[in-house]
């Protein structure tokens, strides 16, 4: 008996301690997102109120339209370039140690170091970026390019969250390379393929798993970013680079604690939904192998 209930008693202080940080978390928050209330005083139950009020509410189409546009984005630019990078570094090519630990540098600093050297060089007066194209002849002197501004906000913090993070998929695309047999590289090489043939036939399908769990990692990292946006833009001018993140913040710090509650339980839902997605994609594609 006790032998049955002995790998229950080690992973129970984990339960315990997950069900009181994260799960009565997420319980509390569900139940605040149906309340009126400021954070400090009595909540008051409204019902579905707060969300009729998200679904009439521009700022929030604007937060959710940002965060699912630099989601998509930078996924698909972090996998593009971080398995490109992997793939020459494989390659065992001269300098190339030197040139991961370049990609990979940016990981091991703080966001909001990053974060706070971009906003200075994408100032649109004097920042070393407009200076440097002006130098150049690249634009006028009178022409200032807003670079943090309505138009090209959300793109300039994809650049940056790619800028930080890219080293890391590199890094878990390229330990996954080396388990892949060379022997398979080796025959393809007999028949007669090339290098991008190899890359599609035998490197792409052989890192499926790989490329699920950055997906994955992906889309909860998108969904939570805050420190890049709220130190580069602040979700302005305007709240046209706002993320759910920063709105969410944003009406907290305006004591709307019951609206701010509804803004997070939207994120958990998005989270949830698009990793469900991926795991089934990944496990059908298992499956056909």
């Amino acid at each position: 008996m006790m032998r049955r209930i002995q790998p229950y008693l080690f992973v129970l202080p984990v339960t315990l301690l997950a069900g009181v940080l994260i799960y009565y978390a997420i319980g509390f928050t569900a139940w605040a997102s149906f309340t009126d209330w400021n954070g400090l005083t009595e909540m008051n139950f409204i019902g579905f109120g707060n969300y009729v009020e998200l679904y009439h509410d521009p700022l929030f189409w604007t937060a959710l339209r940002n965060t699912l546009v630099f989601l998509v984005a930078t996924i698909a630019i972090q996998a593009a370039l971080g398995l490109l990078i992997a793939v020459i570094a494989k390659e065992r090519l001269r300098g190339s140690s030197f040139f991961k630990a370049i990609f990979f540098l940016p990981i091991a600093m703080a966001p909001a170091i990053i974060a706070t050297v971009f906003k200075y060089m994408l100032e649109a007066n004097y920042g070393s970026i407009n200076e440097t194209l002006r130098a150049l002849g690249v634009i006028d002197q009178g022409t200032v390019i807003q670079w943090l501004g309505a138009d090209l906000g959300v793109w300039s913090i994809v650049f940056i969250n790619v800028f930080q993070w890219m080293g890391f998929s590199m890094m878990i695309y390229y330990a996954a390379l080396m388990s892949i047999p060379e022997e398979l590289y080796e025959a393809a090489e007999i028949d007669g393929a090339g290098w991008w043939r190899r890359l599609r036939s035998i490197t792409i399908p052989s890192l499926r798993g790989t490329t699920s769990v950055l997906i994955i990692l992906g889309i909860v990292g998108a969904l939570k970013t805050f420190d890049i946006v709220w130190l580069t833009t602040g979700g302005g001018p305007g709240g046209s680079t706002h993320f759910l993140s920063t709105l969410l913040y944003e009406e907290r710090s305006n004591r709307e604690a019951g609206y701010s509650s509804a803004i997070g339980m939207v994120i958990l839902v998005i989270a949830f939904g698009l990793a469900m997605v991926q795991i089934k994609l990944a496990n059908r594609e298992g499956g056909k192998r």
